[in-house]
Formats: C-alpha cells, structure tokens, sequence
C-alpha cells in the first residue's frame, strides 16, 4: 500500500467513524455535524465559481440560516426551513447575480434536510437505519467502483469530465449498493422497494461525482479543497450524498410512507 493510499484509507475510516458516531447520537450532535460540513461545503462551492471572497462570505452566511432553523430544538424539518431555504437562495441570486452560487445553497441544504428527515423517522431504530442505510449505500458505491475500476478497467464512463472513471466502476458500485440495501433489508428491516432502490440511488451518487468533477475541471483544480488529507476538499467526499441521499428521502416517501 502506497503512502498516499494509506493516507485515504486512514482519513477514510475516522470520517466515516465520526458520521457513524454523530449517527448513532441523532439529535443535536447528528445537526451540528451536518451544518459544519454544509457551511464548509458552500465555501467549497463558491470557490468553484470563482466568485469573490465577498459572495463567498455572503454565501456562507447565508446558508447557515435554513441549516440552523433545520436545529431539533428550534423548527427542525419544517415547511418554515423550506420558506428559508428558498428565501436565502433568492437573496444570494439577487445581492451577488450569480445564480450558480445561489444554487449551491440548494446543493448543500438538500442533503442535510434529507438526512435530518430520514434520522427523524420513529420508533428511533427505524430512523438510525434509513440514515444509515443512505450513507452506507453511497459508500458502498464508492468503495466498489473504485476496486471495480482498478481491477475490470475498459471503457471510460465520461472521459471529458473524468478520465479515471469507466462503466466497470459504474457496474462495481450499483452491485455494492444493492448488496448494501438487501443486506439492510435482512438484517435491518429495511423495506424490500427501498433495497431494491439501491442500484438507482448508486447511479445518482456516481453522477454526482461526475457533476462536481466537471465543477472542478471548469474551475481548473484538481480537488474541491484540502481540509482532507487524501481527499481534497468536503465536497470531493460529499459529491455523491449530495444526489444519492435526497432521493432517498424521496423513495421512502412516495414508494414507502406513500
């Protein structure tokens, strides 16, 4: 194992401890993780527009108002956060004129809001499960993409945006996420549609990854930060939660709850 592998796979493991951990807490512990990575996420993100440190400052404050209002003690995931949510985005998009970066408010809030509703599902086991099913699904992704992709190789999956990608990887993770998703159906309760779902939400993560690959190819760097040794930036760990987890949310909704 090389040092830079060796790197990743340490800093890999404590990220996905400390998810774990904010996990099994729920509550304010969960909210407080997830609003210091979405801030973190917005400035990354700004920084990909290339807009001025200005907006970038304007940005980040601004997303922090939906994302504390989202906090258990005050509305949580209420229709009110939504009403501030679309506020903070027209505010950012009229004050900047930058829409890009009004959007990356959405970007980051849809994850967090998603998150925050699956963990919020009773009794709290249930809850634990549906969020930690949607994170270990996008990991799952990851992790067998990359051995996919290193060992199968072939083709490339968008050789413009991401060079290192290919339809093996792509294959590699829906076959992890589905592994995942029956795994917690088995062990977990998970409802059988949302197991069966995995594959569709390893497709969204990877078209995630893709998204914000050709961000920062446009932006002409090779990570989204360097807060992660061996990772780069939040977003270059988050890019496939980002697409994965709010269409989560939306499955056990419509094909669940529905």
């Amino acid at each position: 194992m090389t040092s830079e592998l060796r790197t990743r796979a340490v800093v890999g493991a404590g990220l996905i401890a400390l998810a774990l951990g904010a996990l099994l807490s729920g509550g304010l512990i969960f909210w407080l993780l997830l609003v210091v990575a979405g801030v973190l996420m917005q400035g990354e993100w700004a920084d990909l527009t290339g807009v001025t440190e200005r907006d970038k400052k304007l940005s980040m404050y601004a997303v922090s108002v939906p994302l504390a209002i989202l906090c258990p003690l005050a509305a949580g995931v209420h229709g009110f956060a939504f009403g501030l949510l679309a506020a903070s985005i027209i505010f950012v998009a009229i004050v900047t004129r930058v829409p890009k970066l009004a959007f990356g408010l959405f970007y980051v809030c849809a994850p967090v809001i998603a998150l925050l509703f699956l963990r919020a599902q009773t009794p709290n086991l249930t809850g634990l499960m549906l969020a930690f099913w949607a994170l270990g699904l996008v990991w799952a992704t990851d992790i067998g993409a990359y051995f996919a992709g290193r060992s199968i190789g072939g083709p490339k999956l968008a050789p413009r945006v991401s060079p290192s990608k290919t339809w093996a990887g792509l294959a590699g993770g829906v076959l992890a996420a589905l592994l995942t998703g029956f795994l917690f159906h088995r062990f977990g309760g998970l409802p059988i549609q949302l197991a069966a779902a995995s594959g569709v939400l390893a497709v969204a993560a990877q078209l995630g990854d893709l998204f914000e690959s050709g961000m920062k190819r446009r932006a002409g760097v090779k990570d989204s930060g360097k807060l992660l040794p061996g990772h780069g930036g939040v977003m270059d760990r988050l890019d496939g939660v980002a697409t994965a987890v709010p269409l989560a949310a939306l499955f056990y909704l419509f094909l669940v709850q529905g």
